[in-house]
């Protein structure tokens, strides 16, 4: 009597339904893509290696050979996954443009990651080398800057194992990192003989970067006086303040536009449309120049008015009224917009059936108009808020974040915001392109927007309504 196996039943061609299906279907794809970066990444550093004159492009080759292995064997497996390869796109943008950047974001806030510690051989401070017939000993000629070779590489043993050193030949054109095993007075052993066929004329060592764990918080929060606390007021006071006067404004020329008794209301919708229409670059450059000081046809206007010249630019008070002015020409067409379609949702028998009971158009406005442009209001004025928190074109193109006010880091100067001030510190000369402390600041920036939204949903009773 023989026994039979029953037979193993084929993988399913339906994919799951629903929720669950998706997330599996994104949990597929996340992994197959993962094992192919992780693969890519592993030979590309095989290949550096072995030839360190190869492009650095040989990573996206071998990630995409790897993809295009994977994929039928995954369908093998899993064979419904086919009807999802579409999503690949989807996943690599969100991965290269948001995942990674925010994983190097965290990474670097507890680093001293700048532009010193880079990562990179310091061109500065090469020294002439020359190697030994055997290729494992490196005789460098002088430490600059340093009274030994254990100071001049920063190494953290006496040995200096384990340790970085660059060599160069004569044009200094590709760096060949190599590994040191011991280190006597100028001479420098390697762990293992150098292998390019080049004649060693120069090395130098490597300015590395290090964990450096909630220093820069520190730094940070130590300065708060300096740079974080007025940085953030005039953040918040700037969002609160431009969407304020911007709706006021909107919902004053809105009301008036949409009076269908207003003759040419049309051409007063174009032409107040225009602010919007033009580029925000074009039109700060514009504000620029209209308020400059001396030449400025704003200060030569109210000159002729007997009024002395005001320093749009170049005081810090005056530098602030200035923002909200440009913030403003640039924001009104926008709310405008938005109350002229909202008020086309309204229905015009509740405003014929107040006239017959004698209200007046005031009364009409105050309550029918704006009670029932509220729900319409409260998401836009949100996400007004949101953006303005982040606004870093209009400080940039308009101020530069200055003028410089006493008693602030230069990082951090009058109309500074916090996004512009992560900006100065990473970018700016001032900063010290000081990439690890900018992204300790874009991390504060992130909690600090994550908590103002919470109150504000919680105020405007969005979460309320997205129980019901």
């Amino acid at each position: 009597m023989t026994a039979t196996l029953p037979a193993r039943r084929p993988p399913s061609t339906v994919p799951p339904q629903g929720t669950r299906g998706v997330l599996l279907a994104v949990l597929v794809l996340a992994l197959m893509l993962g094992g192919a970066a992780l693969i890519g990444w592993l030979l590309s550093g095989l290949t550096a290696r072995l030839y360190p004159t190869a492009p650095p492009y040989m990573i996206l080759i071998y990630v995409l050979g790897a993809l295009l292995i994977m994929m039928p064997l995954v369908v093998r497996a899993v064979p419904w996954i086919s009807n999802w390869y579409y999503l690949f796109p989807a996943l690599v943008f969100l991965a290269a443009f948001t995942v990674l950047p925010i994983v190097l974001t965290v990474n670097y806030a507890f680093t001293n990651y700048n532009a010193v510690n880079s990562g990179n051989p310091d061109s500065a401070l090469r020294t002439e080398a020359t190697l030994s017939p055997d290729r494992r000993v490196v005789t460098l000629a002088e430490t600059p800057q340093s009274a030994s070779v254990q100071e001049y590489l920063r190494c953290d043993t006496p040995g200096c194992a384990g340790e970085p050193l660059v060599l160069f030949d004569d044009q200094a054109s590709v760096p060949y990192r190599t590994q040191v095993q011991s280190v006597d007075g100028l001479q420098v052993t390697l762990s293992a003989p150098f292998v390019p066929d080049i004649t060693v004329a120069r090395a130098t060592r490597i300015n590395s970067y290090e964990y450096v764990g909630l220093e820069n918080f520190r730094e940070i929060f130590a300065k708060a006086s300096r740079a974080l606390v007025p940085v953030f007021i005039w953040t918040v006071v700037f969002a609160f303040s431009t969407v304020i006067i911007n709706a006021i404004a909107g919902l004053i020329l809105g009301i008036l536009l949409y009076n269908k008794r207003l003759k040419g209301r049309n051409v007063y919708r174009t032409l107040l449309f225009l602010p919007w229409a033009i580029p925000a670059v074009i039109s700060v450059q514009m504000w620029v120049a209209l308020f400059n000081q001396q030449f400025g046809i704003v200060n030569k206007s109210l000159g002729l008015l007997g009024i002395a010249a005001v320093p749009w630019l170049g005081d810090p008070l005056w530098a602030k009224i200035s923002v909200l002015v440009v913030n403003l020409w640039l924001g009104f067409p926008y709310m405008m917009t938005a109350t002229i379609s909202a008020l086309s949702t309204i229905n015009e028998d509740l405003y014929e059936a107040a006239s017959i009971d004698g209200a007046s158009r005031w009364q009409q406005i105050t309550n029918i108009t704006l009670p029932l442009l509220r729900s319409s209001f409260t998401p836009i004025l949100l996400s007004g808020f949101a953006f303005n928190f982040n606004n870093f074109g209009i400080i940039y193109l308009l101020t530069q974040g200055g003028p410089p006010q006493q008693g602030r880091e230069a990082t951090a100067q009058s109309t500074d915001i916090l996004l512009s001030w992560g900006y100065n510190t990473a970018f700016a000369s001032s900063g010290g392109q000081n990439f690890a402390l900018a992204s300790a600041i874009a991390l504060i920036i992130f909690f600090l927007t994550l908590a103002i939204s919470l109150v504000n949903f919680k105020a405007a009773g969005v979460f309320e309504e997205a129980r019901r």
